[in-house]
């Protein structure tokens, strides 16, 4: 199983060359390989690995769960005659953690970072022959100071731990592009005005060059922009409105996204010299807004309540890697067929396929980066860089509404009064709204938050069906503003000190966790179920609980499926649903009978 569709649906080019598929593998656990060259030609590597798949994943071929921190790839290529006299750009999704690229013996470039995309100019390199790309990984299993996520420490996964994803675990691929280029492209729109305002990077000579940008909504063209490059960095604002409220068929009552009306924007932007076409990108954008305001989060300037499930993107035969693009996009199709709008996609940095399939079938997504377990300094360096590449390559996306940059005081575990910690709190939050702010940041997913716009609550101690006080305990934390900011669910307190609630929207954002084993499967959950029945009378419980506040202004339900030893989801780890989930649909949808209270 190969992973065949375009790996940047947010800025798609005609050309291109998928580098998915058999590749020859080695593991280094002397750490030898720098040393003894493998990156040359004429060194044998003694295994064949299946890419985009994680050497620990079944579809690599090779299912190895044992620590190997050092790993190698290698893979033969041509190039397309076409593309002599273009400039052409090597492309990887995600490489945990860090990569050493070769191009036929040489030294081409360096990344450090699990998580997100980068990419290399690899021109001078070739030789328009056969080509051959080496990639050098170094996966340090036991450090708790890297951005690992669920990625375990230990070799056998455990309690909320996962196993780990070593190296190559997204797309691989090539595209030709002119010297003179594209090379960023950014939309924010902007529903009070009806503008869509588009900023772009040229890379190359761009003096006397043309570009042109057109719009369309559903095939139909409303607006054309050329203009003449005077600069690298341009930024220009179209209005959608053009002065006229029905305009076609997007007006004003329904031109915006939202879960309920997905509606997409086309945009293709083309440099030209002259009549010739130096460039040409697709790419799509939703108009909406989201922001907090009364206690409450607002979706297009309404209030919105957030049906939201806990996702952690995991699948037992590709771990952190989809088997398929059809496999990314069922996840979300089953979560809006039980009534949730959105997701917390927890501690992970989704496929950009993902984030595509939320955008067409509208699917709120809260972006989440792996966490570091253990503070330092360099710890806390490398979190804000992944976060800078985060947010550069998925601010396109509309079905993004909020960013959370830490969970649960993870890696900083004694943020309640270390000031040191607090400041990486605060650091992060202001980090992302500099970069980005169009959305809504969570400074602490759970507890002990510092300066944030959601109070994002974690609270687990609901009880099992035969624990009629410790029920009724929780449903009383949730039926005042003071009973819950006063709450410690995990003994920890909502605010650290010296901080407090502000008016921000109180969501709860972890609990339920319902372990219920189909099948031989054998593993936890917060609290435990012998059969449907019982599972489906104990989530109504639970619900009801959360829709009898006046306080919650939305939910995160842990969580979508189970993952390995985790037998807390609605799903199994393989997608079967643990009962019918039109009845999970029918118990969400009672949010509809409640008053949200402005």
């Amino acid at each position: 199983m190969n992973r065949t569709e375009y790996p940047r649906p947010q800025l798609q080019r005609k050309e291109w060359m998928n580098l998915n598929g058999e590749w020859d593998f080695a593991f280094d656990d002397r750490n030898a390989g720098l040393k003894e060259r493998w990156f040359q030609a004429g060194h044998a590597f003694d295994r064949k690995i299946n890419v985009p798949f994680a050497y620990q994943t079944e579809l690599s071929g090779i299912g190895d769960i044992a620590f190997h921190d050092h790993v190698w790839y290698r893979r033969d290529f041509t190039l397309p005659e076409n593309w002599d006299g273009k400039r052409v750009i090597l492309h990887f999704g995600a490489v945990d953690y860090r990569a050493w690229i070769y191009i036929n013996g040489q030294y081409a470039g360096f990344h450090e970072g699990g998580h997100v995309s980068f990419s290399l100019d690899i021109t001078e390199n070739l030789t328009w022959e056969k080509e051959t790309v080496v990639v050098r990984v170094e996966d340090p299993s036991m450090d708790e100071t890297i951005p690992r996520g669920k990625q375990f420490w230990q070799e056998q996964s455990d309690a909320i731990w996962y196993t780990r994803t070593t190296g190559i675990w997204q797309t691989v691929w090539l595209e030709p592009v002119d010297v003179t280029r594209i090379s960023k492209l950014r939309m924010t729109p902007d529903i009070d005005r009806g503008d869509i305002i588009v900023e772009y990077d040229v890379t190359g000579e761009y003096v006397q060059k043309k570009v042109e940008i057109e719009i369309s909504y559903k095939g139909e063209r409303i607006a054309k922009d050329t203009v003449e490059l005077i600069d690298a960095y341009n930024k220009r604002a179209i209005n959608l409105y053009n002065q006229r409220i029905f305009r076609t068929n997007f007006h004003h009552i329904g031109w915006n996204w939202s879960p309920e009306n997905p509606n997409l924007f086309d945009i293709r932007i083309i440099l030209k010299d002259d009549n010739h076409v130096l460039d040409e990108i697709d790419s799509y954008f939703g108009m909406r807004k989201v922001h907090q305001e009364n206690g409450m989060v607002y979706l297009n300037n309404k209030p919105y309540y957030q049906k939201l499930v806990l996702d952690q993107g995991y699948w037992p035969e590709g771990l952190l890697t989809a088997p398929s693009d059809e496999h990314l996009k069922r996840d979300i199709e089953l979560a809006l067929e039980m009534g949730f709008n959105g997701c917390r996609k927890h501690q992970k940095v989704e496929d950009p396929r993902f984030l595509y399939w939320a955008d067409k079938l509208g699917f709120l997504v809260w972006g989440e980066c792996a966490a570091f377990p253990s503070y330092s300094e360099e710890a806390a360096g490398r979190l804000s860089k992944e976060w800078i590449e985060i947010i550069e390559r998925d601010y396109n996306h509309p079905s993004i509404v909020a960013w959370v940059p830490v969970n649960e005081s993870w890696g900083v575990p004694f943020i309640k009064s270390n000031k040191q910690q607090q400041h990486h709190s605060l650091a992060m939050y202001h980090l992302i709204h500099s970069l980005d702010p169009t959305r809504l940041v969570i400074s602490n997913d759970g507890w002990e938050l510092t300066r944030s716009d959601i109070c994002a609550i974690h609270n687990y101690n609901h009880g099992s069906n035969e624990e009629k006080a410790k029920y009724q305990l929780f449903k009383n934390s949730l039926a005042t503003k003071e009973s819950i900011l006063h709450a410690q669910p995990a003994l920890r307190g909502i605010y650290a000190d010296g901080f407090e609630h502000e008016g921000e929207p109180i969501l709860l954002t972890e609990f339920g966790g319902i372990g219920y084993k189909v099948g031989e499967d054998n593993g936890w959950g917060y609290t435990s179920v012998k059969n449907e029945k019982e599972f489906v009378e104990d989530y109504r419980r639970i619900m009801e609980a959360v829709y009898s506040s006046d306080i919650l202004h939305g939910y995160c339900y842990t969580q979508l499926t189970d993952v390995e030893q985790e037998i807390n989801g609605l799903l199994t780890y393989n997608r079967e649903p643990k009962c019918d989930l039109k009845v999970i649909k029918e118990i969400n949808d009672t949010w509809h009978d409640v008053v949200v209270k402005v």
